[in-house]
């Protein structure tokens, strides 16, 4: 028997960013499609990261792989909503990161999603994994929470 995991409340997450639904996230059946949220899960990870100074995407030596994600459901969002994405540090390794990641309607108590993602970090030329800088991870430690 499996468990079904259920919807974390804001104060889980340590960082909030807002996302903007556009008319093109919904499908047929009037709510925003699943394939959206792994896009937003990205942007609210690498939103911060660029807005902390730890990720230069044009630049960078290092660079963030997606190696994993998943997602679980728990209210329907759709257009025209504002979602606020939480995130927060699930595990920080020598070259990888979890990062913990809550959808929420705007000014809901409980996540309308939640799951995670999970980048290795790389050399950008020989794209092999390379310890994080440290610049990345003191950002990466502010999203740390105490739990």
């Amino acid at each position: 028997m499996s468990h079904r995991p259920a919807p974390r409340p804001r104060d889980y997450y340590r960082r909030f960013s807002s996302i903007t639904t556009r008319w093109m996230d919904n499908d047929v059946y009037g709510h925003v499609n699943n394939v959206v949220y792994y896009s937003w899960f990205d942007t609210a990870v690498n939103r911060y990261l660029i807005e902390a100074g730890a990720l230069d995407i044009e630049r960078g030596e290092v660079v963030g792989f997606v190696v994993e994600t998943q997602c679980n459901y728990f209210e329907p969002l759709a257009f025209p909503q504002t979602v606020e994405a939480g995130i927060r540090l699930g595990h920080l390794g020598r070259s990888s990161v979890r990062y913990e990641v809550g959808l929420f309607a705007q000014g809901a108590p409980l996540a309308a999603a939640g799951g995670h993602f999970v980048h290795v970090y790389v050399d950008r030329a020989s794209q092999r994994p390379v310890e994080l800088p440290p610049a990345l991870r003191a950002a990466l430690e502010t999203l740390r929470c105490t739990e």
